[in-house]
């Protein structure tokens, strides 16, 4: 399933889940503004993160990695693993690297997303550069056994889902990890105390959020339910649930 996918996208190659914008070249920056994330950027003083993002993991960060596979020689396919929390500095640094990885000849159109979520906002302008560069999505780890390398169980988790939904193609192996959880934002009162209090979106910001789900060709209800959820529960998406709010595919 997974080793197909990756054989057969190429950078550029993907087709998109509808509904999908078709605008020319255009700064990819100008496109986050078109999709209205500016907006969101206004509506939100703060950095909103989802709590489900566990701070003692390092921001996410990117490499090429080859699979490995007997037969396939020195034709094995790369693609883009990503591991680490969204924070807002990432949408750039991934196009930072994009600008690089391209000039591979043997990389194709897939990244490999495991990520315990992070902020809000950057996971959506991280989906968006996802789509601009129609680039598949695998919710998956890499890892190296000898001569073997490919693909292990990974986690979509908080903010990450906003991330994924931007991919052209989505992929959820049953293996791996995908799971909900309610937008909040922590605020200190500035006293000595450090006394903080948090604050959960407001009806505004989930409206918008649920716009760019809808986007990305994913049901808006997604958004809906897990604003839903009570404060600290995080809630593991079933493979019925990730099929009915189209966010991916669990089989190929």
């Amino acid at each position: 399933m997974v080793e197909h996918l990756v054989y057969t996208e190429r950078v550029g190659g993907s087709r998109p889940s509808p509904p999908t914008s078709r605008s020319g070249g255009r700064d990819l920056r100008h496109k986050f503004a078109g999709w209205a994330l500016a907006g969101l950027l206004i509506v939100l003083a703060l950095p909103v993160t989802l709590r489900g993002a566990r701070a003692e993991q390092p921001p996410m960060n990117f490499r090429i990695a080859r699979m490995d596979s007997p037969g396939c020689g020195a034709n094995c396919p790369e693609v883009v693993v990503a591991n680490g929390v969204i924070e807002p500095e990432t949408p750039l640094a991934f196009l930072d690297f994009a600008r690089t990885a391209t000039l591979s000849h043997s990389l194709r159109g897939v990244i490999f997303l495991n990520s315990p979520g992070g902020n809000v906002v950057a996971s959506m302008e991280l989906g968006a550069v996802f789509r601009r560069l129609r680039l598949a999505a695998i919710v998956a780890g890499f890892a190296a056994n000898g001569d073997i390398s490919g693909p292990v169980a990974g986690e979509c988790v908080s903010a990450c889902v906003y991330a994924l939904m931007g991919a052209t193609r989505r992929l959820a192996p049953p293996s791996s990890r995908i799971a909900l959880h309610r937008m909040s934002v922590i605020l200190a009162d500035g006293s000595a105390s450090g006394v903080a209090s948090r604050r959960f979106a407001d009806s505004r910001l989930v409206a918008l959020v649920a716009r760019y789900a809808a986007r990305m060709g994913v049901s808006p209800a997604l958004v809906w339910n897990a604003e839903s959820l009570p404060p600290d529960r995080i809630h593991l998406l079933t493979q019925q649930e990730i099929s009915r709010w189209r966010l991916a595919s669990t089989r190929f």
